[in-house]
């Protein structure tokens, strides 16, 4: 008989001093929880190489970081604040829109004092995650304004207003796809040095695309993860990516995701009828205890929020005790957690 996991089973208690507000000075002297063996090693991450076998392959998320928050005004002079979830066609957004009251559609918002927004309305009817999305028409191409006006997406629990520091380290050296509401922050730790040792150690990279959406920072807000709805993300497994995961199965390697997208994207991709295959799709997939994983053997990511969806993910792949004891080896140790904080090397139960 299969358990039923309730929020209660996904939480802890993080002093808050351990929740990063900055990156480490380098990106690759962040510390790094060995988790592959029996007993948990205290590691820096620019000894990751050594950890990994010649042969294995590293599957990275190649998303990049919109600056999707845009500060303004409603027409009634009201302050307003969206975060943009996804650029469409026709000069059309999704954002999350923060106002006293929501604006209505035909109201016209003004952002930055440079340029006017139109309210479409709603991206979904009530009761769905879509609802809670609002869609915009932009005057001009979206990226551009976006770059131009918008600020640097940092998750809430961090505290400070985003600066150059910040549109320089929220984003991975992979980086080369806009799309991206948060970092796939698994791979912030990555630096040229640490590449170039992966490299020469013959093991291989490819790369895939999700674009991460703010609601992995959503809450899950029924007890019972039977009834929390995923939100969705689009991501894309190109032709490439498979042709390297089926080599390195051939060759006796592992998969390393690099962070719980690119495991996401992999795993949605192979949960797909006819399995892994190329091309380009939207994932609501939510993993939770019990899940079958189908491609990914080794996981990297970052410390994640107690009775987060991101939690009960890595609780799949590593096992829940095992997360709860690594979780409190981590707070013991006094490693820097979330976003900008340290990482963990995690194998597959």
């Amino acid at each position: 008989m299969s358990r039923t996991w309730t929020l209660a089973d996904f939480d802890f208690e993080l002093p808050p001093e351990l929740i990063a507000q900055r990156p480490a000075a380098e990106r690759s002297a962040s510390r790094l929880l060995d988790a592959t063996g029996d007993v948990a090693v205290d590691r820096v991450f620019r000894a990751l190489p050594e950890l990994l076998a010649p042969g294995d392959l590293l599957v990275v998320n190649d998303t990049r970081v919109i600056r999707a928050r845009l500060l303004g005004r409603k027409s009634s002079g009201g302050a307003v604040e969206a975060l943009v979830e996804r650029v469409l066609p026709d000069r059309e957004v999704l954002a999350h829109v923060r106002a006293s009251k929501p604006p209505r559609p035909g109201s016209r918002l003004r952002f930055d004092d440079a340029f006017d927004a139109g309210v479409l309305g709603r991206a979904g009817p009530p009761g769905t995650p879509e609802h809670a999305l609002t869609r915009l028409r932009f005057p001009d191409e979206p990226h551009a304004l976006l770059e131009r006006h918008g600020h640097v997406p940092l998750p809430p629990y961090i505290a400070h207003a985003d600066d150059a520091d910040d549109a320089r380290r929220y984003q991975t050296v992979f980086a080369a796809r806009p799309g991206a509401v948060a970092a796939p922050t698994a791979a912030l730790h990555f630096d040229d040095a640490v590449l170039a040792r992966l490299d020469a150690r013959g093991i291989a990279r490819t790369s895939i695309t999700l674009h991460v959406g703010a609601g992995t920072f959503q809450p899950v807000r029924a007890e019972s993860l039977e009834r929390h709805a995923m939100h969705r993300e689009w991501y894309e497994i190109p032709p490439p990516a498979v042709a390297a995961i089926e080599a390195a199965r051939a060759r006796g390697g592992r998969v390393l995701a690099v962070g719980t997208t690119s495991l996401r994207a992999l795993e949605s991709a192979a949960a797909e009828p006819g399995g892994l295959a190329p091309g380009a799709r939207e994932t609501a997939l939510f993993i939770t205890p019990g899940y079958r994983f189908r491609v990914v053997d080794l996981l990297l990511t970052n410390f994640h929020l107690p009775r987060s969806t991101l939690l009960m993910l890595v609780s799949a792949f590593a096992g829940h005790e095992r997360m709860h004891a690594l979780y409190a080896h981590a707070i013991a140790a006094r490693y820097r957690f979330f976003s900008y904080g340290d990482a963990m090397l995690l194998r597959r139960a």
